[in-house]
């Protein structure tokens, strides 16, 4: 059971009414968890037991100015030209990786997403809703997609994305079940909705913010050619880019748990 530590209780309890209208709004009816909270719940458990954190930590989120990176539904045809962008630019991201037409028509493009040091994680089978489907549905859309990159990377993802964000008890537990920490995002450009790559670019600067969660989509054609802008901006503002539980460390993403940022 993931405990609420002193001081995400305060900020909790200082905002719970909001927090709640805004997941509402996103499809999301149960209470999330922020980075900022998961750092300090973490910090607040290892003054009380001794014990260190157990994440890796590249840097510390606390002292720099940190945003995450996340692809959903790939990988695709374009992926591989990301790939090299993120590499040419020293960049991590998390890849929520689609299931089927995706994972299992592009294996050696995930095994390369785990190779160059990314963070792959689950959007499902077949990108149902899962607040729309019964337990043993939710269970085998994710299950699936946990068989299908364990066999590729050799590790099964410990966090995904529901679709369109939405989720609900029943997600939680079964997500809880298989490990799966649930990751949602405070930025997005809209990217299924346009090929236009500087509006892109402009919807993603326009809503920066430390500990952001920025959602993308390589499988539109807009998208990857956007990239390149947008990191080179973000790093001019002084953004240190990092994978989700890199943003959360030294907390790690607990299993079932909810996760998203607060805006500025």
């Amino acid at each position: 059971m993931f405990r609420f530590g002193t001081g995400r209780r305060r900020r909790t309890l200082a905002g719970l009414a909001a927090a709640s209208l805004m997941l509402t709004l996103a499809g999301c009816g149960v209470d999330a968890v922020t980075p900022q909270d998961a750092r300090e719940d973490a910090r607040e458990e290892a003054g009380t037991d001794g014990k260190p954190g157990t994440a890796a930590r590249r840097v510390d989120c606390e002292k720099v100015k940190c945003i995450a990176l996340t692809f959903d539904a790939g990988p695709g045809k374009d992926t591989p030209r990301l790939l090299d962008i993120l590499k040419e630019k020293d960049v991590p991201a998390t890849f929520f990786l689609l299931g089927r037409k995706h994972v299992d028509r592009y294996p050696k493009v995930v095994k390369r997403i785990a190779d160059e040091g990314h963070e792959v994680a689950n959007h499902t089978w077949t990108h149902r809703i899962l607040t729309d489907l019964d337990t043993a549905e939710v269970r085998e859309e994710l299950l699936r997609t946990q068989e299908a990159v364990e066999r590729i990377t050799g590790r099964k993802p410990t966090l995904m994305r529901p679709p369109q964000g939405r989720t609900d008890d029943k997600v939680s537990e079964v997500s809880r079940e298989l490990g799966l920490a649930q990751i949602l995002w405070s930025i997005t450009a809209k990217d299924y909705a346009t090929t236009d790559t500087a509006l892109i670019r402009r919807r993603v600067l326009d809503q920066a913010h430390g500990d952001g969660i920025i959602l993308l989509h390589d499988i539109y054609d807009g998208t990857v050619p956007a990239v390149p802008g947008i990191i080179d901006e973000l790093k001019k503002r002084g953004f240190t880019f990092v994978t989700v539980p890199e943003l959360l460390a030294p907390g790690t993403a607990e299993p079932g748990t909810v996760y998203r940022p607060e805006k500025d």
